[in-house]
């Protein structure tokens, strides 16, 4: 699989390959599913609450006398089934994270770009190249792309020139490649990142180069190199 480089006026300028052993195959939908189900629970504020019998407000005298009125008895306005009472089992503040294995994350990771790839919807650029952090510049740059709608901007290294031209533009995201998460790329019409940033995020997922080759398989021949 290859993939055509541009720059910021949409010009060929180079090439990246990607294995289609890799990135050709069929995407994992339900690691896409949970990654994104453990991404939302994560963000969730959790303050919800009610009230119990001991928070609130009233019931510190007995409402009436234990026996002779031919009513149940009752020690507390505050008890459960009165109208104004306590609730028994209300929600309570709460954290709703939880630990998503790093080979799940790693395989959400790796299926949502095969969908994307699938889908022709990421675009790699040599850089971001953008002369001030201005929001027509930014816009004149997605144009260039032909990028309309809703899109993430990958970079490798924090551009700050690059996030004040985006901010303001609905739908437009800036993210680094070692922060993107699989609801940044599923969220997105469109990927745009940079050949560096794609490289980096490549041997994120796989544990290996552009071209599907192992770290460990390259690091190997390259120590039979040097020994002959």
């Amino acid at each position: 699989m290859t993939l055509d480089v541009v720059n910021a006026q949409n010009e060929k300028v180079d090439s990246l390959e990607l294995s289609d052993e890799v990135f050709g195959g069929e995407p994992a939908m339900g690691l896409i599913w949970e990654a994104v189900v453990h991404e939302q629970a994560s963000q969730r504020r959790g303050t919800h609450a009610t009230k119990t019998r001991g928070e609130v407000s009233g019931g510190g005298r007995k409402p009436w006398r234990q026996k002779g009125t031919g009513r149940a008895r009752v020690g507390s306005t505050r008890n459960p089934i009165w109208r104004t009472g306590g609730v028994v089992f209300g929600p309570r503040p709460r954290d709703y994270g939880y630990r998503l294995p790093r080979k799940v994350a790693r395989g959400a990771l790796l299926a949502a770009l095969q969908v994307k790839l699938a889908e022709g919807s990421v675009i790699v650029i040599s850089a971001f190249e953008l002369a001030e952090p201005r929001t027509r510049l930014g816009n004149e740059l997605l144009d260039a792309l032909n990028v309309p709608g809703k899109a993430v901007l990958i970079e490798t290294v924090p551009n700050d020139t690059l996030d004040y031209a985006m901010r303001n533009l609905p739908g437009v995201s800036v993210t680094l490649s070692s922060l993107v998460t699989t609801r940044d790329l599923i969220d997105a019409g469109h990927v745009v990142i940079t050949k560096a940033a794609m490289e980096h995020l490549v041997r994120a997922v796989t544990g290996a180069g552009p071209s599907g080759r192992t770290e460990s398989a390259e690091s190997a021949e390259s120590d039979t190199a040097v020994s002959s």
